[in-house]
Order: C-alpha cells, then structure tokens, then sequence
C-alpha cells in the first residue's frame, strides 16, 4: 500500500471554502477510484485552518491515477487562492 500525507494551511479567510474543497475531493476520490482505499480529512489539533489528509493508495500508480482525474484538476485549480503552505509527502504501508 501507497500513503500520501498532506498538511494544509489556510490562506487568511479561507479555512471553511478550502475545507469544503477538501472534503469533497476525498469524497470524489473513495467513489471514483479503485486505487483509493482510504482518504481522511483531519482537522489539526495545532490551531485554526490546518488541515491533514491521509490517503492510501494501492499502489504508487493509483495515486499517479488519483493526481490525473478531472476531480483532482478541479479540486487542484479552485483551490489555488485558498492554500497558503502545502506540504505533500509520500510512505510505503509496512505490512511487516
């Protein structure tokens, strides 16, 4: 399994419309794609519009997959003015 984990910090302003945008590519992402096992929208404990996903893939191609949908480029394109730090990193599940 393939994990991506983000951290979000609002634009000033902008904590509820990206949190909306937020949930709503999780949402799209579990019903779309095959390749999303899980995709959690937390709210930091670290204060006010911060945010972390977890997201688990199947594999790193079906994250490639999940980055190329028409959802992700919407998501990607209306949420451009209403991030200001996004952190991406990516693991491998230890199945051990």
């Amino acid at each position: 399994m393939f994990v991506v984990t983000v951290d979000f910090l609002a634009a000033a302003g902008q904590a509820d419309a990206l949190l909306s945008a937020l949930r709503e590519n999780a949402a799209r992402s579990l019903a779309d794609e095959p390749g999303c096992r899980r995709f959690d929208v937390c709210l930091s404990a670290e204060g006010p519009g911060r945010f972390f996903l977890y997201e688990l893939y199947a594999d790193p191609a079906a994250f490639a997959a999940h980055r190329g949908t028409p959802h992700y480029a919407a998501f990607a394109e209306s949420t451009r003015d209403l991030v200001a730090e996004k952190t991406v990193r990516t693991h491998v599940l230890d199945a051990g």
